[in-house]
């Protein structure tokens, strides 16, 4: 979320990541043939997902699925339409590694060997400004875990620009110095860590 102030090019997004959610997606259910995930869990509204920060999705399998795909449909970080192939787990969880804003369908490629779920990971994407952007500074809520923030720029997969290290203390803040004119991401900035043990929340400033 974006907010702008009056009399100021200076712009901030809050960025915040709740805990992962295992049938957050889709609830456990056995299925009997190469079909769509029911999309009813938690996070679930009216047949889709909206994640509230772009995370991976993960897949819990009750049963050896590793023989059978699950292909994710719905927009990455940049509101852009994507997919990931999944490949099922031998009774465990089987993670996705791009990151989802929304999604929209899970399709499985056959039977499943017993109850399948799906929902939210705990690898994150946090969205600074989707366009051409100037972080000014930025302000950190530590997690549990001592971390390594990684700003990037493009998506969450583009190349690392600047690393922030936190320190483990959930709810300690850092309010690092940005100097100069700030750090220019070209074509939009993001900020990957992991969910909750990385940090509570971040407020970016930006122009």
């Amino acid at each position: 979320m974006a907010l702008k102030g009056s009399g100021s090019d200076v712009t901030s997004s809050f960025i915040e990541a709740a805990a992962a959610d295992a049938d957050g997606i889709s609830t456990a259910a056995s299925i009997g043939s190469a079909t769509n995930l029911t999309i009813n869990g938690a996070l679930a509204s009216g047949g889709s997902v909206t994640m509230d920060c772009p995370r991976n999705v993960t897949i819990l399998s009750a049963g050896n699925d590793s023989g059978i795909t699950f292909t994710v449909t719905g927009t990455d970080e940049s509101g852009t339409a994507i997919t990931e192939v999944i490949t099922g787990a031998n009774t465990g969880t089987a993670t996705g590694s791009s990151f989802f804003q929304t999604v929209t369908q899970i399709a499985t490629s056959g039977a499943s060997a017993g109850n399948v779920s799906a929902g939210s990971g705990t690898s994150c994407s946090g969205v600074i400004s989707a366009a051409r952007c100037r972080l000014r500074g930025i302000y950190v809520v530590n997690g549990s875990s001592a971390a390594t923030l990684k700003f990037r720029e493009g998506s969450g997969t583009g190349t690392i620009v600047m690393q922030f290290a936190t320190v483990a203390g959930a709810s300690t803040n850092s309010y690092p110095d940005i100097p100069d004119d700030g750090l220019l991401f070209k074509n939009g900035g993001y900020v990957t860590f992991t969910a909750v043990t990385d940090l509570t929340a971040m407020t970016t400033f930006f122009s």
